[in-house]
């Protein structure tokens, strides 16, 4: 048995690390400040070990020189950033999307502490995060970014030069999809309040001795609870859909 262990490829292993290690500090709900570094480190270790056995085979042998290991080890970092950086664009969708229903609703300075963005959020923003991280580890929907990173080793062969060009417009279209999508995501809030302000504008017009402002905003918030109970469902079915979507072209056929 020891003698096993110490035949095994210990650089090839940490090559592998390189780049799932990278990987877990950044995908969704496993890299977020409140999940324990040890664990992100033990879970980063124990997929590398895993995915050993069929990877080992195609990894490049031990470089000559300490430059060519560092840049090596950089690559692999590289394409593990880029895609939980994937993961991480799409998921900012959700925050878009509760930022503009909260602008919609009259709630954009109802913030509280949003762990998914780690920062202060509005509480739709919020809410929405925590609910599709939710959803995604339900339906093991994570699972997918596990199978991305075992497959992007035939599509990123380590070694090979990085099609950092490719990474680049990649990155690029996904933040536009991602905001498009936010509002994708908000559209319902946003046509229902679009409609009720023409409503009460005409209102105020009408009787200009109405008080606009303490008479419409508590119906303008509990119509937009209203809706978004009604519509929530349908929003983090897109939203899981489209997160699916993002790592389809990453997995092999």
């Amino acid at each position: 048995m020891l003698r096993e262990l110490l035949s095994l490829n210990v650089f090839g292993f940490f090559l592998i690390f390189a780049r799932v290690g990278t990987l877990f500090f950044l995908m969704p709900g496993f890299g977020a400040a409140y999940v324990s570094i040890r664990f992100r480190l033990s879970i980063g270790l124990a997929v590398s070990f895993v995915m050993m056995p069929m990877i080992a085979a195609a990894l490049p042998g031990m470089p000559g020189t300490i430059a060519e290991m560092v840049l090596l080890i950089s690559a692999e970092a590289v394409v593990g950033i880029f895609l939980g950086t994937i993961a991480f664009i799409i998921a900012a969708a959700l925050q878009t999307a509760g930022t503009v229903i909260a602008y919609f609703s009259s709630m954009a300075n109802a913030l509280i502490q949003d762990p998914i963005a780690e920062q202060q959020s509005s509480l739709f923003a919020g809410f929405l995060s925590t609910a599709g991280m939710v959803l995604i580890f339900v339906t093991d929907t994570h699972h997918l970014m596990l199978r991305a990173v075992a497959d992007s080793y035939t599509l990123f062969v380590p070694g090979q030069p990085l099609m950092l060009g490719d990474f680049s417009e990649i990155i690029a279209r996904r933040v536009a999809d991602s905001f498009a999508l936010g509002l994708q995501l908000a559209s319902p809030l946003v046509i229902t309040a679009l409609t009720y302000y023409l409503g009460i504008g005409l209102l105020g017009r009408l009787m200009p001795q109405l008080p606009v402002f303490f008479f419409g905003m508590p119906v303008q918030i509990s119509m937009q609870l209203t809706v978004l109970t009604l519509s929530l469902s349908g929003i983090l079915m897109l939203f899981l859909a489209k997160f699916e979507a993002a790592y389809i072209d990453l997995l092999m056929p």
